[in-house]
């Protein structure tokens, strides 16, 4: 059965797309095969591996209004072993439709279910809130990776999310894990990264994740490629630590 890891920062630009996107791919390089799912209504995860979502038949919004179409919303990229649930425009709407239905929690999870067993890992790259789309997320997940920017007020705003994963494990799953909290964009030159990271390590000791994503222009280049950084430039620094990364999460879960 695969592992479900819900890609998860109720802050935006900390890198959790970016995270989504190459962890997916570097998973997939390593040999597991990986669904990357695309629940953000922007959809930055579906163009960042080169997909036009105007272009998809389905998406992720049919499979929640209808389970058994997922696998005819799956598609297979043309990067090893990585496979993509697309996003769609109508997920902006979902939240308020969501809010009128019953068991409204699980609707993401209601077609993750069916394709557990066919993946080793599904990622699934979330909105900058912790709306019901989120809940639905936590929902559906096994475990959750929380990217965290090595900047000022970095911290913010974690321990809502925390508490937020205990409410849904005593509530609606009662498995949900924290995978790891990953520190993203650090600079090793500034004192300010490196107090970040000393704060995380501190306050979740045996959360963070021992590989670090630095800041790398090569990161930045690659969605507007529509390409994972494994492709892009695989002997950057930036394709070094999600490999990294992936190699860590591959570990922990064998």
């Amino acid at each position: 059965m695969g592992k479900v890891i819900a890609i998860i920062n109720q802050k935006g630009g900390v890198g959790k797309t970016t995270t989504a996107v190459n962890l997916a791919a570097s998973l997939g390089f390593k040999g597991k095969k990986t669904l990357l799912i695309d629940s953000d209504a922007q959809g930055n995860s579906t163009s960042g591996l080169g997909i036009e979502r105007n272009e998809c038949e389905l998406s992720i919004y049919d499979c929640m209004s209808n389970p058994d179409s997922v696998e005819k919303a799956i598609i297979e990229t043309k990067f090893k072993n990585l496979f993509l649930l697309p996003s769609s425009s109508d997920l902006s709407g979902a939240e308020i439709e969501l809010a009128y239905e019953d068991k409204r929690e699980f609707f993401i999870k209601s077609f993750v279910d069916k394709i557990k067993n066919d993946f080793d890992f599904i990622l699934i790259d979330s909105p900058p809130a912790l709306g019901l789309l989120t809940i639905n997320i936590l929902t559906a997940a096994d475990s959750v990776l929380v990217p965290i920017q090595c900047e000022y007020y970095a911290l913010e705003g974690l321990s809502q999310l925390t508490a937020s994963i205990k409410t849904i494990r005593k509530k609606l799953n009662s498995s949900l894990e924290i995978e790891g909290i990953i520190a993203t964009m650090f600079d090793g030159r500034t004192n300010l990264s490196i107090q970040v990271l000393d704060e995380l390590k501190k306050y979740f000791p045996d959360k963070v994740c021992r590989s670090i994503i630095p800041r790398n222009v090569r990161l930045s280049e690659a969605p507007s490629y529509g390409e994972p950084i494994t492709k892009y430039d695989i002997t950057s620094k930036g394709a070094e630590a999600y490999l990294s990364l992936a190699r860590e999460i591959i570990h922990k879960n064998t």
